[in-house]
């Protein structure tokens, strides 16, 4: 399990930081509301979302290349390969929204749009050399070469998916300040402000421990800091799950039954992790089944909270 894939599902709808409760707006919100209001904030806001699901279906496409280019390199070479891995196309709806880097960012613009067109040029190219390792796999061109050839492309897409993961974090870094003022101002005399903020800390939670997971899953499993974060979580799921969703405003009545839903995935989340620990105390390690489940477990309430918020 890559790091890079955990962080990437582990970056929720606006930011990964709570919403300020001030009823003053921060000196960036008053920024962002002074160059354009509500308007540069729903830019910022959508440019937030949009890479954030492209870098997300990314990493994961790009995730399938990397092991179909082992197998490639080892098949090349002559090393027996069963199957090799199957890769899907990627469906990146979202990076085709992306026109622009908003005006909104203000003197972080060219930075980001730096990091951007790099993450864009990365990408092109890893597909570009995937078809190309195909093709060479595809007519068994190995067989000239003992597989010098696919060797050096799977160099150059490692190479290039490294790139394109550095470029990807450092544009998520960078929009995370501008982003976080875009939700004060969007937020501000928001009909479900409590309700989103309220569950934006059960994320912030939940994203804290598969960080620490991620953590033990590459080393030692240690049951005391497990437990201590599940405690946490466990608090802030009970207290969200307690709130009682009562928006006035009708267009917002749909959203009872996916705030009900958001708690219940994160309620199953807790079970899951409860499993997880059971088993890592008892063999000193956590499974490569207990973190899957987890990761799963994870995206069902990832999910349900983009639901609900967006």
């Amino acid at each position: 399990m890559r790091k890079i894939i955990v962080l990437a599902m582990a970056l929720t709808f606006t930011s990964v930081s709570v919403i300020s409760c001030k009823k003053d707006i921060s000196t960036l919100g008053k920024s962002v509301l002074n160059l354009g209001g509500a308007n540069d904030a729903n830019a910022i806001i959508d440019f937030n979302n949009n890479f954030l699901d492209s870098y997300k279906s990314t990493s994961r496409h790009i995730e399938s290349i990397l092991k179909y280019a082992d197998a490639a390199s080892a098949k090349a070479k002559g090393e027996r390969v069963v199957m090799m891995p199957i890769v899907i196309n990627s469906m990146d709806y979202a990076f085709g929204k992306i026109k622009e880097v908003p005006s909104g960012f203000g003197k972080d613009k060219a930075a980001i749009e730096a990091d951007f067109n790099m993450y864009k040029a990365k990408k092109e190219n890893i597909e570009k050399k995937f078809e190309e390792l195909k093709s060479y796999m595809n007519s068994e061109d190995y067989k000239d070469d003992k597989g010098v050839k696919a060797e050096a492309i799977t160099k150059d897409i490692e190479t290039e998916a490294q790139a394109l993961f550095t470029s990807g974090e450092s544009v998520i870094a960078k929009i995370k300040p501008g982003t976080d003022a875009a939700e004060e101002v969007i937020l501000k005399d928001h009909p479900m402000k409590e309700y989103i903020i309220s569950s934006k800390n059960v994320m912030n939670s939940l994203d804290s421990n598969i960080d620490l997971l991620d953590k033990q899953y590459s080393g030692k499993f240690n049951e005391a800091e497990a437990q201590k974060k599940y405690d946490e979580l466990a608090k802030t799921v009970e207290a969200n799950s307690k709130l009682d969703f009562n928006v006035k405003d009708p267009q917002y009545s749909y959203k009872k039954s996916q705030f009900e839903s958001f708690n219940k995935t994160a309620s199953s989340f807790l079970d899951t992790y409860r499993k997880l620990i059971r088993d890592a105390k008892g063999t000193g390690k956590i499974s490569d089944s207990d973190i899957q489940q987890i990761d799963s477990s994870y995206e069902s309430v990832l999910n349900s909270y983009n639901s609900f918020v967006k």
